[in-house]
């Protein structure tokens, strides 16, 4: 049994009890890491922030954890926007089994700061001759209980740092293009190699070869550094 089905009330209460303390428009979710990424939200009060409910998966930032490309680390007061525009202040706990070695679960706290952050400005219009600028935000987390929906922006997202469109790739972006995805995680979603090749307009074979020759390229790059080293 998962440690976070093991202690599930315990959990659960907790949640429910920070979404009391600080409102309707605090949203506190429950996931259990060791379940499918598109089923892990086992509880969530205040849903309607981020529009998900109890069964929905992980994020693009789930996503990336699972995949093993990011490490887990703790977050606390970090900003997020979500597709529809809202504000978010958001936390996220990870939680991990009794041995202390993987990662169970985690909670994360969204908090919508929207009426807030435009409170803000109109007093900052009043009190302030020039109002300073916001720093642009660079988190990028999408809220959604479909996870196509989920792949969809990633591919999108990924392509603006091209500054193309997709048809005007070239074969080495294209590669490139395919093993960021990878790196996110997006391949762990089902039917996700077709997804990415229908967007570049190319086989799903292609994408397969894109991911095992860049690996490859990346282990000789491992190999010739080593073998640097001990000429050194």
């Amino acid at each position: 049994m998962s440690y976070v089905k093991e202690n599930f009330k315990l959990l659960s209460e907790i949640c429910f009890c920070i979404a009391k303390q600080f409102g309707s428009n605090c949203e506190v979710v429950l996931h259990d890491l060791t379940r499918p990424y598109d089923n892990t939200i086992v509880a969530i009060y205040n849903g309607h922030v981020t529009g998900r409910k109890v069964g929905d998966g992980v994020t693009n930032a789930g996503l990336e954890l699972l995949r093993g490309t990011k490490i887990p680390q703790d977050q606390t007061n970090y900003i997020n926007t979500t597709q529809d525009g809202k504000i978010l202040r958001s936390t996220s706990k990870y939680i991990y089994s009794k041995d202390n070695k993987n990662i169970a679960g985690s909670i994360c706290i969204n908090f919508d700061i929207t009426d807030l952050v435009k409170l803000q400005n109109e007093l900052s219009f009043f009190t302030h001759q020039d109002a300073d600028k916001s720093d642009k935000n660079e988190n990028f987390e999408i809220f959604s209980g479909n996870v196509q929906l989920i792949l969809n922006e990633m591919m999108k997202k990924e392509l603006e740092k091209f500054g193309k469109k997709a048809e005007d790739l070239t074969k080495e972006e294209k590669i490139i293009f395919v093993n960021d995805l990878d790196k996110q995680g997006a391949f762990l979603v089902k039917k996700s190699a077709e997804s990415v090749a229908d967007f570049l307009a190319l086989s799903r074979f292609t994408i397969y070869n894109y991911i095992n020759k860049y690996k490859g390229e990346q282990k000789k790059n491992e190999r010739y550094t080593h073998k640097k080293r001990i000429g050194h």
